[in-house]
């Protein structure tokens, strides 16, 4: 009896409601992936998004965010196995970018990979012939003086959903937290490690937010500010470069966000915190209608 006095709306009403719908909402939908992937490492460059790899995926594909369009990059050597590998960009100018991808198992053979990536949506004959030549697109192990395979990562450390960020002066420090509350300091320059130490949480870190803070209008370079936050943990993370220490304080973490784990993040104008504190606003609101 009630759907009696309830106006049916026609079909031309109906079809821009739900145009209105789309248009309004703060998604969009884009171009399916080539091929599922899980546990991704992803870094931006210019109007590119290079997807590097997955879980138990090798294949490195670049999306244009204006073509809507993906092209295939490479593929990770045949004896890397990924889990929860870590991708960080080193170098960046207009036409090549410096590529590390790290990680792997305790106990185990671990990765260390460099790749030049110079964009595949130029002139593809010549862009193909250059690459090979000059060893662009595609990993590369790092080799040292004795030409051994440098690798980051103590034999023991579990890197399954490990996070790192570029740091220091020179921009040549690695700061690396992992699993199960870690954190530590590679300098690239020398290849070594010189820091090790424990956060101070009670949960375990790993699959997690890590990102820093420390802009390019910052006065001391040698002090580097990053953020971390895993379920119910919140941190800010300072580190002395000049007396190689490290300051925790920690941050209040909203109920919706202690409940996130495995995280996908970003840092926008060097405000992650207020983004994830944003996130978990929008679940709490969406969970509620």
């Amino acid at each position: 009896m009630a759907n009696r006095n309830t106006r049916q709306k026609p079909p031309k009403e109906q079809t821009k409601q739900d145009q209105h719908l789309i248009t309004s909402s703060p998604f969009q939908s884009l171009k399916d992936l080539p091929i599922p992937l899980d546990q991704s490492q992803c870094v931006s460059h210019k109007h590119e998004i290079l997807i590097c790899g997955g879980y138990s995926q090798s294949d490195c594909y670049s999306y244009h965010t204006l073509k809507d369009e993906y092209k295939f990059i490479c593929k990770y050597p045949s004896d890397v196995s990924l889990n929860g590998h870590c991708v960080v960009k080193l170098a960046d100018d207009d036409n090549v970018i410096t590529l590390l991808s790290f990680g792997g198992y305790p106990f185990s053979n671990k990765h260390t990979l460099l790749m030049k990536y110079v964009s595949v949506w130029g002139n593809e004959n010549n862009n193909n012939e250059i690459n090979k030549s000059n060893k662009y697109n595609q990993w590369i192990s790092v080799i040292d003086d004795h030409d051994h395979p440098l690798i980051i990562g103590r034999y023991h450390d579990p890197y399954q959903g490990v996070r790192a960020v570029i740091g220091g002066s020179k921009n040549h420090l690695l700061f690396i937290t992992y699993f199960k509350k870690g954190i530590s300091v590679y300098d690239l320059s020398t290849y070594q490690f010189i820091k090790h130490e424990t956060l101070p949480t009670d949960n375990l870190i790993y699959y997690h937010c890590f990102v820093s803070k420390s802009g390019n209008g910052q006065k001391n370079k040698k002090i580097n500010e990053m953020l971390l936050f895993c379920q119910k943990t919140g941190l800010s993370i300072e580190y002395d470069e000049d007396n190689n220490t490290f300051q925790f304080h920690k941050l209040p973490v909203c109920d919706d966000i202690a409940l996130f784990f495995k995280y996908a993040y970003v840092c926008i104008n060097e405000q992650s915190c207020s983004l994830v504190e944003m996130v978990g606003k929008v679940v709490s609101a969406l969970s509620q209608n």
